[in-house]
């Protein structure tokens, strides 16, 4: 590999840590929208509204829904983890 080339490949590398530097963490978001409710932005492609009893009402049987799933993971489609 010549000379040139490292140097070439260093710069690369440097351009792209700083590109991901500027980028936003890969968490969870949460938004409150125009009509009310909330939104939870990075668990998929499209972000999850639902009005606050809602998720009231999601939150009092997370334990229920946590139990389901443990019950019914061989039945679910599990993506890879990136």
């Amino acid at each position: 590999m010549s000379e040139e080339t490292k140097t070439e490949l260093l710069a690369r590398i440097a351009e792209l840590e700083a590109r991901l530097a500027g980028q936003k963490p890969a968490g969870l978001e949460f938004k409150v929208g125009e009509k009310g409710g909330v939104s939870v932005y990075g668990l998929g492609r499209f972000p999850v509204t639902l009005y606050y009893e809602q998720w009231v009402r999601l939150l009092e049987h997370a334990d229920v829904l946590k139990a389901f799933l443990e019950e019914n993971k061989g039945k679910l489609r599990l993506r890879p983890k990136e």
